[in-house]
């Protein structure tokens, strides 16, 4: 009976851990010790964005960027140290990911209203809610209460973030890999119905691939010229309809051919994703609903909760 009592308790300890665990990520993390913490991100994120309406995708993107590498944890915030090569420079980033001087901007503006209290992998959270939102897509309740890395994986951010020329069974690797089901791989894709894509990334597409629109084709090869090196940065809208707001064209152009990437157009090709995609581009409403959850849920890759990591000062370096 005493055996069968302590097997009890442990369960019961067990269970208590887990829920606990579970529970640390909550969209009230910061309703007492930082009350002011929405408005003040949102009011800058919207501030940024009407300097530039690319900025939306930028600091939507800087989010997937981070959570693809060893978690939500604002690693790809560092600067490169004499003790790791930041994700910075990795491949999918250097030359490319931008926005890291609006989220220093955002990270003041916390920080004089509640000093040392909130994480840059929290912002990072935010930012990429306010964005989607303020550019006409869903809105979600954010859970916070991570905490920031200290250290950051060049490695880690170019072995887990699919290439702009990845094919399907790569993306679908890449997403598994992290607990994200192929449904949230074709939703999170959306976040290609903002933003811009550099010349470089899609060369290889238009000149050489041949489920391609036609004039499609031409248009974007207007602005891309064939030889490499040549035109490398020039930059064309992965939505070319409606490249500043947040809508399910994207789909709408998967399904006509009209996918800026290799990797866009790999989930409309034949393949196990084309249902989706199809389902997504008449029904925007459903995409909405589910790019909301899938967003949930890259947010909960592998946090830095309790007493792991830190609350950075500043958002390049650690404390």
């Amino acid at each position: 009976m005493a055996s069968f009592s302590s097997l009890v308790v442990v369960l019961n300890l067990l269970v208590l851990v887990i829920g606990i665990s579970s529970a640390q990520l909550s969209p009230d993390f910061y309703s007492k010790t930082c009350p002011d913490l929405l408005p003040t991100v949102k009011y800058n994120v919207h501030s940024a964005i009407l300097k530039e309406t690319r900025m939306g995708a930028s600091l939507l993107r800087l989010f997937f960027h981070d959570c693809f590498a060893n978690g939500c944890d604002g690693s790809i915030l560092l600067d490169d140290t004499s003790s790791f090569t930041g994700e910075k420079r990795a491949a999918p980033n250097v030359n490319s990911a931008r926005g890291f001087e609006v989220v220093d901007s955002i990270k003041s503006a916390v920080e004089n209203v509640c000093p040392g209290v909130v994480s840059c992998a929290d912002i990072l959270a935010l930012t990429a809610r306010d964005s989607v939102k303020i550019l006409g897509g869903p809105n979600w309740d954010v859970k916070l209460g991570r905490r920031d890395a200290r250290t950051a994986s060049q490695g880690a951010a170019n072995n887990s973030i699919p290439a702009p020329t990845a094919n399907l069974n790569t993306l679908n690797s890449r997403f598994n890999a992290l607990g994200l089901s192929t449904q949230d791989l074709v939703a999170l894709s959306g976040a290609h119905t903002i933003g811009q894509a550099r010349c470089t990334t899609f060369r290889g597409r238009i000149y050489n691939e041949n489920n391609l629109d036609g004039s499609f084709a031409q248009t974007t090869q207007s602005n891309c010229p064939s030889t490499n090196g040549t035109g490398d940065d020039n930059l064309t809208p992965l939505d070319l309809q409606s490249p500043t707001s947040f809508d399910n064209n994207y789909f709408s152009n998967l399904v006509n051919k009209k996918g800026l990437l290799h990797s866009d157009q790999e989930l409309f090709n034949g393949g196990s994703t084309d249902s989706i995609v199809s389902t997504y581009s008449s029904n925007p409403s459903k995409f909405a609903s589910d790019f909301a959850a899938a967003m949930i849920r890259m947010g909960d890759i592998s946090p830095l909760t309790g007493s792991n990591g830190e609350i950075r000062m500043n958002c390049r370096m650690i404390n």
